[in-house]
């Protein structure tokens, strides 16, 4: 029993504990799944842990050899209790999902990712592995005090530029890591833009209509001009170590409804300065627009997927005007020019690596070699997303590492990452990174 971790759950009051009778179990797709060596990290600093309500915690009792629901505080028998989630830092990737038997007519969890966590020795453990070793998001590096004074600095000094202000927002009040690292000049930085969409996503973290789920985040109202644009990614370009600018954020629609003011400001950025990098987030949904924006000096492009197979992804994103194989075109179109392409693939584990699922993803990877996969965890309920796409039920997957394991043999050439990477040689000095280039496969 001490060689796993074991399950950890929170009384009616919310505190947590460890209960030593029963292991730690984790969940992929619909089904509960054992917790075996390599499965679990140390929490990673920066992770949280959330309560879930009217969710029941389960693990696997070892006497019994059965995945079993706590529903009383074995401590404090008449007291009920809570499951226990850990939404873990950026860089890591969950391998399962928390374990939990959802009572009638549980709330709707919020947008967020719910990655299995246990207790092991002397501290909390997740169910992940970390995908990315640069540390450009690692709570270690982040200096509040810092990013308060940078921040209220350059927005007094800058108050005409709408877009400094939005980011000054994101930075302050929502803590968005990105926006930090710009107020702390360095990395990789954002640029969002479009206060539009054409997709209707389950998942959005900025627009939501459902009166059950909230939007995370505030969603920028207006389209900054290009001037506003440089005026943010130009210094940042010019003096940032391995600099990074990225259109497309969880602030803002779909950057390509303004590809117009992004061709623009791309271009006066390339007039400004050669260095570092120019990259944009996108859901691929306008290919003819990419060719452009690759004339204009665009380096790489991240496309948004939940799925590799159509009628899950339609499913996720309900595309408003545009398919799947737009998508497709889009990651042909950026690689026609030469660009580095990288897909933002949502991970849930018990879908994302289903055999049906993988072998999609590849046919997907053969068809356009994509440079990376970002191993993004899915914010979302569950047990919810499974049920609005209409995942089967049915079928086992083959785990969130031998999916990693078994792309990287198959694509040698394929880096798996968290991150936009910097792409220009000449402007890869300092800051406080392990290395450049991510595992391409996991430890």
């Amino acid at each position: 029993m001490r060689s796993r971790p074991t399950l950890v759950y929170a009384d009616a009051e919310g505190h947590i504990f460890d209960w030593p009778g029963m292991e730690m179990a984790g969940r992929s797709g619909h089904e509960f799944r054992r917790i075996q060596a390599g499965d679990w990290i140390p929490l990673p600093p920066g992770s949280e842990l959330f309560l879930l309500p009217q969710r029941l915690p389960v693990g696997h009792d070892p006497h019994t050899k059965r995945f079993e629901i706590l529903s009383r505080d074995p401590r404090r028998p008449s007291r009920r209790v809570q499951a226990v989630a850990a939404f873990m830092a950026p860089a890591h990737t969950a391998v399962y999902s928390a374990a939990y038997h959802a009572e009638r007519d549980a709330p709707l969890l919020p947008l967020f990712a719910y990655t299995a966590v246990g207790w092991h020795k002397d501290g909390f453990v997740a169910a992940g592995i970390r995908v990315d070793q640069d540390e450009r998001q690692d709570l270690k590096n982040f200096d509040r005090a810092r990013i308060e004074r940078n921040a209220r600095r350059r927005m007094g000094r800058e108050r005409d530029n709408r877009l400094i202000q939005h980011l000054g927002k994101c930075a302050l009040t929502y803590g968005c890591p990105a926006a930090r690292n710009l107020f702390m000049e360095r990395w990789e930085a954002p640029l969002p833009t479009s206060p539009v969409c054409n997709a209707r996503c389950l998942g959005c973290i900025s627009l939501q209509d459902r009166k059950d789920l909230r939007a995370t985040q505030d969603r920028i109202t207006f389209v900054p001009t290009p001037e506003e644009i440089c005026g943010v990614a130009v210094p940042h370009l010019e003096q940032a170590p391995r600099p990074v600018v990225s259109f497309g954020q969880g602030c803002e629609g779909e950057p390509l409804l303004q590809a117009d003011t992004l061709a623009e400001a791309i271009r006066m950025m390339r007039a400004a300065t050669p260095r570092g990098t120019i990259n944009l987030n996108t859901n691929g949904s306008l290919p003819h627009m990419i060719p452009e924006l690759c004339a204009a000096g665009l380096d790489s492009i991240r496309i948004s997927l939940n799925s590799a197979r159509p009628a899950y992804y339609h499913a996720y994103f309900n595309p408003q005007g545009y398919r799947f194989d737009d998508v497709r075109q889009s990651i042909l179109a950026a690689k026609s020019a030469g660009r580095f392409v990288s897909i933002n693939y949502f991970i849930l584990p018990g879908f994302s690596d289903q055999p049906d699922e993988l072998d999609a993803l590849c046919r997907l990877i053969e068809e356009t070699r994509i440079d990376l996969i970002q191993m993004r965890n899915l914010n979302i309920d569950p047990e919810w997303y499974l049920s609005r796409i209409g995942a089967p039920a049915g079928g086992r997957a083959i785990g969130i590492r031998q999916l990693m394991q078994r792309l990287g043999q198959r694509f040698p050439r394929l880096r798996f990452g968290y991150f936009n990477p910097s792409l220009d040689p000449t402007s890869n000095v300092g800051g406080n990174i392990l290395r450049a280039r991510p595992s391409r496969t996991p430890e």
